[in-house]
Order: structure tokens, then sequence, then C-alpha cells
């Protein structure tokens, strides 16, 4: 069975720092390719940064240079450093996914940029 839990959210001021986890269960993170996804107040859904197997990343641009992803493979663990954090990245931030042709996201944590 497949399972995403996030941790690691919280109230942040403009300009520090977080780190999400992504705990994975039931996927071989040597293989899987694992997301980052927001959703920020009333909007949709947004793509934020994904880690593929090989080592290759893709990034949104409005994270580029502050957002970085990283996995521990032993661990089953990949992780959101986020820097120099904004207001616009408030939201809530959800680990996602696909495996054998099925989608699968974890619950989220919230993340607050806020003075």
């Amino acid at each position: 069975q497949v399972r995403l839990v996030e941790s690691g959210g919280g109230l942040v001021q403009p300009g520090e720092s977080l780190r999400l986890s992504c705990k994975t269960s039931g996927i071989n993170l040597r293989i899987n390719t694992v997301d980052w996804y927001r959703q920020p107040p009333e909007k949709q859904r947004e793509f934020v940064i994904s880690s593929r197997s090989n080592g290759d990343a893709q990034y949104a641009d409005s994270v580029k240079g502050r957002f970085t992803i990283s996995r521990d493979n032993s661990r089953n663990m990949v992780y959101l450093q986020m820097n120099s954090l904004q207001p616009e990245d408030t939201g809530v931030y959800h680990c996602h996914t696909t495996f054998r042709g099925n989608d699968f996201w974890g619950r989220g944590t919230q993340v607050t940029v806020s003075s």
C-alpha cells in the first residue's frame, strides 16, 4: 500500500527557511518520481518541484533558486528545503507520486509565511 506522510510545516516570517519531509512507503524511491505540490488559500493546487530517481529535478519558476528537493532512499524520505520564504509561498504542501498508473497524495502540511 502506497502511503505518503508530510511533516515540517509551520509559521515563519518572510525570508526564513523551512524543511518539509515526506515519508514514503509502498514505493521504491530508487525508481519512483516524487513531487511536491502546494495549494494556496482559495486557489488551485499547483506544482512546486519534482525529483526523479536519476537525480533530475524540475522546478516551478516561482521557486527556482529558493527551493531544493532531495531524497534519502535508504530512509524512504523526500525533503523539500525552502529558503527565502515569501507570503506567496503560503499554502498546504502535498507530497505526490504515481505508482502503477495511480496518483497518490499525502494529506499535506501547512506552511504559513507572515510577518
